[in-house]
């Protein structure tokens, strides 16, 4: 099966009003944000969309929204994954129509040794036709997804892509090696995402570019253009916000952003909080200056 998921994915924050019910017009408006911005697919209900606080009922509220809203113009992604292989072969097989994929996040918490994770996957694989993107990001899961598992798991027809944020460039580096070549490598860590991609991946699955889609666009197209001496201007352009983004947690930081672009509130859904007004100063000046970056 061709992966068809390349370039910029941003995955989608969820916005709320003060009340913490979801704002589905700062959503709409932020999806034409992405259309227009130049993203290449949309990614609905990964961890930056605050998936483990909202309710089934309102992830696909969210999600049919998305489509409604993208009315066919960029791919979607939907984020289905978690620790009980069962309960999400479960979820997708009764998945609506509208999505072109799946994002699934490798089991967490109960740490499964590699062979468990290839089960998972390749059980998986058999609830549904979409294209899978694996996702490997041990900081969330407590384990690490291995070199060799990845590569095990891309011969399954419809496991099309890894989305890897280990941020271990050896080891993506060596997914890139060893893979075949329509097995796609995408970037899950934003500041690594230019480098990655002059190392050969396909792309980024990107929180930073909820904001600034064009620039982002701009930075991994050039680099996948072989235009590094561009792709390497906006990549530090966007360096400072990005980091920013990540200070106190991910996605307080870039709502912080949208806000001062006047998409959206900062709120959250506890236990995630609100950043500090310090570092939230020093967003709000920093996006003012991209704002006037071209």
């Amino acid at each position: 099966m061709e992966n068809i998921f390349k370039g910029t994915g941003v995955a989608l924050v969820t916005p709320f009003k003060n009340d913490e019910t979801i704002d589905f017009d700062a959503l709409r408006n932020l999806v034409r944000m992405q259309i227009d911005g130049g993203t290449d697919f949309l990614v609905v209900q990964g961890t930056t969309g605050e998936s483990p606080t909202l309710t089934a009922e309102e992830k696909l509220q969210v999600l049919n929204h998305v489509i409604e809203e993208n009315n066919g113009s960029l791919p979607i992604v939907f984020g289905a994954g978690g620790n009980n292989t069962r309960t999400v072969g479960s979820i997708l097989r009764e998945l609506p129509k509208g999505i072109d994929g799946i994002l699934s996040v490798s089991p967490y918490y109960n740490k499964p040794i590699q062979k468990g994770i290839v089960e998972h996957y390749k059980y998986l694989a058999t609830c549904t036709s979409l294209p899978i993107i694996l996702y490997n990001v041990p900081g969330r899961t407590g384990s690490n997804m291995l070199p060799d598992t990845t590569i095990e798991l891309s011969k399954i027809e419809n496991i099309v892509a890894m989305k890897e944020a280990s941020g271990n460039m050896e080891q993506i580096m060596e997914i890139i090696r060893l893979k075949e070549s329509d097995f796609g490598v995408l970037s899950g860590d934003d500041a690594l995402t230019m480098p990655l991609i002059a190392a050969g991946a396909d792309g980024v699955i990107s929180v930073v570019a909820n904001a600034f889609p064009k620039l982002f666009s701009k930075m991994v197209n050039s680099a996948l253009d072989g235009n590094l001496e561009l792709s390497r201007k906006y990549h530090y352009a966007l360096l400072p916000i990005t980091k920013m983004f990540f200070e106190e947690g991910n996605p307080g930081g870039v709502k912080v952003a949208l806000q001062s672009l006047n998409v959206m509130t900062t709120k959250m859904r506890l236990p995630l909080y609100e950043v500090s007004d310090q570092l939230k100063d020093r967003i709000q000046m920093e996006t003012k200056r991209l704002s006037t970056f071209n």
